[in-house]
């Protein structure tokens, strides 16, 4: 039995998925969507359910690719039931898109989650009542602590075997003229009104794959075409427009969700939802939210450069210790000298350092941000930055983005798809470099600690200079969008809903299944298949030599003069080059090419890799200029691997790549000038 669980975000419906499934899951993508897909298997007296994590959607009106997925699925796919997730505390908004789907069939089960979040806010919902108002079976659960799960199977069952009958809404503003249109409907599809009313909005989207899958004309229907224009210009007549059809739709359901509700749902409105208010005055001030949202942002950066240090020499330990005894063994089965030092001192070293380095940040930083996503936070920073992001002409949702782009920038542009612009999805990509990845965390945190501070100050002190260059990054963030708004991407800033969930206890074996499997695998699984031809890469330039000389110092002494003109210098400049695969091994190749030493390699001390780089001309100037062109350079390869599959096309990979480039290039040339 295939089943779709779908729902507004926010609702706990991967949590009932998880709990339905358990870990019998697997994961990929949607057909011809870059949209994740998830999929998992239960068997349940003697029946075998395939259920689909359907994307979160508030309606079928759909305008995002997630939304679409969700809203293909409901019209298009053969499934044998379908599960509705809804916020007890948040009913009423949750019902427009149940009455949506009502709409479409009647293979529905409607869960009502989160009804211990409903009882601490004194909310009492009639699941009965529900029930026989809208037709169908109702399950109350509380999915975290496992409630409600068997009762959902055996309300499943009635509707798999049972007929509830169709939910119709009454859309009295159409006329008469639509039973014209019924006609081109085919007669087994259930309700033509939905389709009639989404032809007449031009959601050519949705009527060509109503098109393909019925095997109807409608697009091209040209008799269709002309009782259409002829239903518009009876709307204008009315005093009304195509454009305000959706919103007439959108009404007429939240009509029926409010009479719905009334009848249901009860509370003492004095002590309603008292306890988020008063965390969202604190939150959401104007005087008070930047201020918060800046020392959560401080304390998760400390939290990061404070802890990640142990559990990353651990690993560095272990993987290099390793390394002997890789070598060791590749010489015993008698390969070639030079071949086992490519494969040990070239690609092993270098994967082994991206791991060591890049690993413990990552499992730090991404549980610590997924904590503040399911408690609740994250879309409250959303809603600060809004009016920001709306004067750049851009959605405040980018914000969102550049949060997830402070663990990884790859990371950032696939949170993009949460943007419904075209537009400004693709200003959400271009700009996501501008801030930090923990990639780049060592190299800042390292020339912080030796060029601008003491040897003795804290950890809390360098966090605090951190803070002021991720700023920066953030400032340049909004330049840069408005730029991109008013030349290569004009255009106005989208209106978009926010939903401000419900404060909750985050689930912390749920926080960590997320950050660690979902998004810190993700990266790394990326980020080591890029490392290892760039070991192979690097240890070619370090070993092989022309006229006498290493490839390596050829190429930067050609660097040299490039790097002069904007404050660095040419070993700085092929580093970064050098470590376009991953940003952790930028320090490393300086190491290697100040040194002029064979393979990729680390320096422990801070006061001796200081001294390495006074006696190659560098000054605080130098460092300022390194930490700046780290902010501002061309994103990783695992960052532009993931815009060409985000976007499709390789014009957008080039100019993310040329943007922060000539950025980076033009702060750094400002800073030498300042100096000198």
């Amino acid at each position: 039995m295939r089943i779709g669980l779908i729902g507004n975000p926010n609702v706990g419906k991967s949590t009932i998925f998880n709990g339905l499934t358990g870990m019998r899951q697997h994961t990929g993508n949607w057909p011809g969507k870059t949209v994740a897909r998830a999929t998992g298997f239960k068997v349940y007296n003697g029946v075998r359910y395939q259920f689909e994590d359907l994307p979160g959607t508030y309606s079928l009106l759909a305008h995002s690719k997630e939304e679409e997925v969700t809203r293909d699925f409901v019209y298009f796919e053969d499934y044998d039931g379908l599960v509705i997730v809804c916020d007890a505390t948040a009913l009423e908004r949750n019902l427009n898109l149940v009455f949506q789907v009502l709409e479409i069939t009647d293979k529905v089960v409607l869960c009502v989650n989160l009804l211990d979040e409903a009882k601490k806010k004194k909310i009492r919902v009639d699941l009965d009542k529900l029930s026989l108002l809208l037709k169908i079976p109702v399950v109350g659960m509380v999915a975290r602590d496992k409630k409600g799960f068997d009762e959902l199977f055996l309300k499943l069952e009635e509707v798999i075997y049972k007929k509830n009958g169709y939910l119709k809404i009454n859309y009295d503003f159409l006329s008469d003229d639509i039973f014209e249109l019924k006609k081109f409907i085919p007669d087994n599809f259930i309700n033509s009104d939905n389709v009639i009313l989404r032809y007449l909005t031009d959601d050519y989207n949705f009527i060509n794959a109503f098109d393909f899958k019925y095997k109807t004309n409608l697009m091209r229907n040209l008799k269709a075409k002309d009782i259409k224009n002829k239903i518009l210009s009876d709307f204008r007549k009315k005093g009304f427009y195509q454009d305000d059809i959706e919103t007439l739709m959108t009404e007429k359901v939240n009509e029926e969700s409010h009479k719905i509700c009334e009848q249901v749902i009860h509370y003492d409105k004095s002590d309603y939802n008292k306890k988020d208010r008063m965390f969202d005055k604190i939150l959401t001030n104007k005087i008070t939210g930047i201020p918060i949202m800046l020392l959560l942002l401080f304390i998760i950066l400390w939290l990061t450069i404070t802890l990640a240090n142990i559990p990353s020499d651990f690993l560095y330990e272990k993987f290099f210790a390793f390394e002997d005894i890789f070598f060791n063994f590749l010489l015993d089965i008698h390969l070639p000298f030079w071949l086992s030092d490519l494969l040990v001192h070239g690609v092993y070293r270098v994967m082994a350092w991206v791991v060591a380095v890049m690993l413990p940040p990552m499992a730090i930083f991404f549980p610590l941000f997924t904590l503040l996503e399911d408690f609740g936070v994250l879309p409250r920073i959303a809603f600060n930055l809004d009016k920001a992001f709306e004067k750049c002409s851009s959605c405040g949702k980018q914000s969102l983005t550049m949060l997830m782009g402070f663990g990884c920038n790859a990371v950032g542009v696939t949170g993009a798809r949460v943007i419904d612009s075209p537009r400004e999805r693709l200003i959400a990509i271009i700009t996501n470099s501008f801030v930090p990845c923990n990639g780049r965390f060592p190299l800042l945190i390292s020339l912080i600690t030796m060029f601008l501070v003491t040897s003795n100050v804290s950890g809390v002190m360098r966090a605090f200079i951190l803070l002021i260059f991720i700023l920066l990054g953030v400032v340049v963030t909004f330049i840069v969008s408005k730029l991109l708004s008013v030349t290569l991407l004009k255009g106005v800033p989208s209106s978009f809903t926010l939903e401000l969930p419900p404060y909750r206890r985050p689930q912390i074996g749920k926080v960590l299944l997320r950050s660690l499997i979902d998004r810190t695998w993700f990266v790394l699984k990326r980020a080591i298949c890029v490392s290892a031809p760039a070991g192979l890469i690097i240890w070619i330039l370090s070993n092989v030599t022309f006229d006498g000389v290493i490839l390596l110092k050829h190429f930067t002494l050609f660097l040299e003069p490039f790097g002069k003109f904007i404050g660095l210098d040419g070993v700085i400049l092929a580093a970064f080059i050098l470590g376009f695969p991953a940003n952790e091994i930028v320090i490393p190749i300086m190491i290697m090419g100040y040194m002029s030493l064979g393979m990729i390699t680390d320096m422990n001390d801070l006061s001796l890799l200081k001294e390495l780089f006074i006696n190659n001309g560098w000054s605080v100037m130098t460092a300022i200029c390194v930490m700046i062109f780290s902010l501002f350079h061309f994103p990783c390869l695992t960052t532009l691997w993931t815009i060409k599959k985000e976007t499709g096309k390789w014009r957008w990979c080039i100019v993310s790549f040329l943007v922060p480039l000539v950025i980076g290039m033009f702060l750094c040339f400002i800073m030498r000038i300042l100096f000198v």
